[in-house]
């Protein structure tokens, strides 16, 4: 039998490698969901810059013992402008949102919630996106489901449709509580 050398093993090992990956995808509960290392884990640091006149919110606004959500957005993002009327609704019916702007033009960011309205008890700018990174951000929109404690109890990266607020949101909300 003859010997295989290293240059052809290589592409035998890099297959077996991407094999394995994919099985490791194919295990997880939903493999379309993208992971969050930061689960369980308490909320980084909050690095924001004021936006026109809104309120700030700070690091500590997310250990007062309730949960509320932290949702990245911007002007610019096509599914921000699908997800903001279930963003009101969950305004509306008490849940406590915290905006984060991310790597947009304030003016454009402030005429945006004059457009569609407010949803958030306190917001910022993350004009650079380092607190997006901190965050473990992929891109707006993200949400972030928070206790009481300022844990982060769920990520979801996309546009919170009614179906996921249904499936997704609302028993991450209710479990946090």
């Amino acid at each position: 039998m003859a010997k295989l050398s290293p240059l052809m093993l290589a592409p035998l090992v890099i297959f077996a490698g991407f094999a394995g990956l994919a099985l490791v995808g194919l295990q997880r509960e939903n493999p379309d969901e993208l992971p969050s290392a930061l689960a369980g884990k308490p909320a980084p640091a909050v690095q924001i810059t004021p936006l026109g006149e809104s309120m700030l919110f700070s690091d500590s606004d997310l250990r007062t013992g309730e949960v509320k959500l932290v949702n990245y957005w911007a002007s610019w993002c096509a599914p921000c402008r699908v997800e903001h009327p279930n963003l009101a609704q969950l305004a509306a019916d008490g849940v406590t949102i915290y905006g984060v702007n991310y790597k947009d033009k304030p003016d454009n960011a402030l005429g945006f919630l004059k457009e569609l309205g407010n949803p958030y008890t306190a917001l910022g700018a993350d004009a650079e996106g380092r607190m997006a990174l901190n965050w473990g951000v992929y891109g707006v929109p993200e949400t972030y489901v928070i206790d009481g404690k300022g844990n982060i109890v769920l990520r979801f990266a996309g546009p919170i449709t009614q179906r996921v607020l249904d499936s997704t949101i609302l028993p991450a909300i209710a479990a946090a509580r």
